[in-house]
C-alpha cells in the first residue's frame, strides 16, 4: 500500500477512536454585565423559583425555572440547589471575580393552580424577550394575586370530593347525603384550625376524628333499624373522608422529586406526607376508641367497599377531579382539563381490572395513561405537570382500603382474623406506590413527545409564514 494511502488510513481510524482537541468549541464569553444587573436578575429568578415551590411546583421545575430566567439575561452556568424548605442560588460571572450567592427560606403554602399557571406564562414571556423591569413588575402583580376562590368556596368542594368518592363506592343516596354532611364538618374543622395555625397534623387528626363520629353514630342508628340509616353502609363515609385528607398530600410530587435526583427534597416530602398519614389514622382510631368507650362499636365488614357501576365510577372520578382542581385554585381551563382526566382515569382502571391484573397494577397504569395525556393536553395552558396529574389520580386513592384495614387491626373481638387488616394495608400502601409511579412514568413519557410535537406545530407555522 502507497505511503499517503497508509497514512490516510491511520487518519482515518484514529479519528474513529480519539476525539481531536482543535474540534472543541472555544470558551464561551459571557457578556459584560455589571453587578447591579445581576443582582436584579438572580433576584427576579429566584423569587420565581420561590413563589413556584410554595405552591406546589417539583424541584426539578423550580430548578428549570431559575435557570431559564437566568439564561434569559445573559446569566448562564448558574447553580441551583433546591431543599423542601429553602433555594440556594449562586453565579460567578469569571474567575477572578466575587460570586453571587442568594438563598431563601421556602414557606409552604397552599397549592394554587392558578398562580402557578401565571408563573408559567410569565416565563414563556421572559424567554421571548421581556425586559427585566417589566418582568419584575408583572411578577410582583402575579404575587399580589389573591386566592382565586373564598374559603366557603374550597370548603364545599372538599367536601363534594367525598362525595365523589362515595358515589365511585356505589353509595346510595342517602349514604352520599350523610358522606357530604361528614365531610363537611371536616372541611370546616380543618379550615378553622389552619386558620389559627394549628399544625396539619393535628388538623388532620381533628378532621379524621369527625369524620370517624359522624360514622360511628350512623352505623348506631342503622343498627337500630332508624330510618332512612338502615342498611347504610358507614365504611363508605369514612372511605370517602379518607380520600378527602388524602388529596392534598403530595404523592406525585415526593416520587418525582426522588426520580430527578432531589433526594433531600424528596425525603422531606416524603416524611411530611407519612406524618399527616399518621395524623389520619390517630384520628381515625380516636373515634373508634370513642364510639366503643360509649357502647357504640362498628362492624367490620367483609373487605374494602367495592367499586360500584361503571356509570358511577366515571362520574364520581369527574366529581372527584374537579373538586381537586377547585380547591387548588384552579381556572375553568384546568378544571375541564381534571374533567377529561377523571373520565380517563374511570375508564383505564375499568377497563384493565377486567383482564385480572392487581389492584396496584391496574392502579398505575391507570394513573400513567392519565398522566400522559394530561401532560400532553395542558401544553398549552402553562400548567406544571403535577397540576394536571393530581386530579388525575386521586380517585383511585385506596380509602377503602386503608379504612378496612385500620378497623380490622383495632377490632375488639378476638375471633376475628387479624390478618386481614394488615393484608388491606399493605394493598393500600402498594396501590399508592402504584399511582406515584404511575403518574411520574406519564409525565417522563409525555414530555419528549409534547416537545416534538410542539416542534412540529412550531415548524408548521414558520412555513405558512
Amino acid at each position: 500500500m502507497p505511503q499517503p494511502a497508509r497514512r490516510s488510513l491511520y487518519a482515518s481510524v484514529r479519528r474513529a477512536l480519539h476525539t481531536d482537541p482543535s474540534e472543541a468549541p472555544d470558551t464561551e464569553v459571557h457578556p459584560a454585565v455589571d453587578d447591579t444587573m445581576v443582582i436584579r436578575a438572580l433576584d427576579l429568578a429566584m423569587r420565581i423559583g420561590e413563589s413556584m415551590f410554595a405552591v406546589g411546583a417539583s424541584a426539578h421545575e423550580v430548578t428549570l425555572a431559575i435557570t431559564r430566567v437566568a439564561g434569559a439575561y445573559g446569566l448562564k452556568g448558574v447553580h441551583v440547589d433546591v431543599t423542601y424548605t429553602s433555594i440556594a442560588l449562586s453565579y460567578q460571572p469569571s474567575g477572578d471575580r466575587w460570586p453571587h450567592t442568594l438563598l431563601r427560606v421556602v414557606r409552604v403554602a397552599a397549592p394554587d393552580h392558578t398562580k402557578l399557571q401565571r408563573m408559567q406564562a410569565l416565563l414563556v414571556a421572559v424567554d421571548d424577550g421581556m425586559d427585566l423591569d417589566e418582568a419584575r413588575t408583572a411578577f410582583r402583580a402575579i404575587r399580589r394575586v389573591p386566592f382565586r376562590y373564598r374559603q366557603p368556596v374550597v370548603v364545599v368542594a372538599r367536601a363534594l370530593l367525598a362525595v365523589g368518592a362515595s358515589i365511585l363506592s356505589g353509595g346510595s343516596a342517602v349514604l352520599v347525603g350523610l358522606t357530604f354532611v361528614a365531610a363537611l364538618g371536616a372541611a370546616a374543622t380543618q379550615s378553622g384550625l389552619a386558620r389559627l395555625r394549628v399544625p396539619s397534623f393535628f388538623s388532620q387528626i381533628a378532621g379524621a376524628f369527625v369524620t370517624t363520629v359522624v360514622a360511628v353514630i350512623v352505623s348506631a342508628l342503622a343498627a337500630a333499624d332508624v330510618e332512612p340509616f338502615a342498611g347504610v353502609q358507614p365504611a363508605i363515609i369514612v372511605a370517602s373522608g379518607i380520600v378527602l385528607m388524602l388529596s392534598g398530600l403530595t404523592v406525585v410530587g415526593a416520587a418525582q422529586d426522588a426520580i430527578d435526583g432531589f433526594a433531600l427534597t424528596a425525603a422531606g416530602r416524603i416524611l411530611d406526607l407519612t406524618l399527616q398519614t399518621l395524623g389520619l389514622v390517630v384520628g381515625i382510631l380516636a373515634g373508634l376508641e370513642l364510639g366503643s368507650m360509649l357502647g357504640f362499636r362498628m362492624t367490620l365488614p367483609d373487605g374494602p367497599s367495592p367499586l360500584g357501576p361503571l356509570p358511577n365510577q366515571v362520574g364520581g372520578a369527574v366529581i372527584i377531579a374537579v373538586a381537586v382542581a377547585l380547591f387548588n385554585g384552579a381556572g375553568s381551563r384546568i378544571v375541564a382539563v381534571s374533567a377529561v382526566l377523571g373520565t380517563v382515569t374511570a375508564l383505564s382502571h375499568a377497563m384493565v381490572l377486567t383482564s385480572d391484573l392487581h389492584e396496584a397494577a391496574a392502579s398505575g397504569l391507570a394513573a400513567l395513561l392519565a398522566s400522559f395525556v394530561g401532560v400532553l393536553i395542558a401544553h398549552n395552558l402553562h400548567v406544571p405537570s403535577v397540576a394536571v396529574t393530581t386530579a388525575a389520580i386521586v380517585p383511585l386513592v385506596p380509602g377503602g382500603a386503608v379504612f378496612y384495614g385500620l378497623l380490622g387491626m383495632v377490632h375488639a373481638d378476638p375471633a376475628s382474623p387479624a390478618g386481614g387488616g394488615a393484608a388491606s394495608l399493605v394493598l393500600a400502601a402498594s396501590v399508592g406506590v402504584g399511582l406515584a409511579a404511575g403518574a411520574s412514568l406519564g409525565i417522563y413519557l409525555g414530555t419528549p413527545v409534547r416537545a416534538t410535537l410542539a416542534g412540529v406545530a412550531r415548524s408548521r407555522a414558520r412555513v405558512r409564514r
